[in-house]
């Protein structure tokens, strides 16, 4: 990949970032009763995100022809993990939600490391994968601040 691949990239990702960062703000701009569909939302878009992470095991599982049986099967079940941990954390929405979907987070950064080192992904991917997963979770901690504060305040 060249650099414009880097560069597109990075600025899809940034957009990417939007909704986890505009409703965290608006979150703490807004009366509380309306703020729920804000944490509501939050929460939505952390599944889907965790979605289009684990999707990217299965593409880049199958792109591989030299493979054992037995990385392919531990990739693709690894595809599923995020996206059921992050519906099963829309059970409740509540603080906990969020921290469900911190641990998904940190724990689908570090598998995907390894995970982009094996296929030789350019080192540029790990790192911008690396300050997504960085500015998530950042905003996933202050909105569950924001629903713990703003709760019980």
């Amino acid at each position: 990949m060249d650099n414009l691949d880097k560069q597109f990239a990075t600025r899809l990702g940034m957009i990417a970032l939007a909704p986890f960062v505009l409703l965290m703000i608006l979150c703490w701009l807004v009366p509380l009763e309306v703020a729920a569909f804000f944490v509501e939302a939050q929460l939505v878009y952390g599944v889907a995100i965790l979605g289009f992470v684990g999707g990217l095991h299965w593409g880049l599982s199958f792109i591989e022809s030299k493979r054992s049986t037995h990385d392919l099967k531990r990739d693709l079940i690894w595809g599923v993990v995020p996206t059921i941990v992050a519906w099963f954390s829309l059970a409740y929405i509540s603080g906990t939600a969020f921290l469900v979907q911190m641990i998904a987070f940190v724990f689908s950064y570090q598998y995907d490391k390894r995970m982009y080192q094996r296929f030789d992904l350019p080192s540029w991917f790990v790192e911008l994968r690396y300050r997504l997963t960085c500015v998530v979770v950042t905003t996933q901690v202050l909105m569950f601040v924001t629903f713990t504060v703003r709760n019980y305040a």
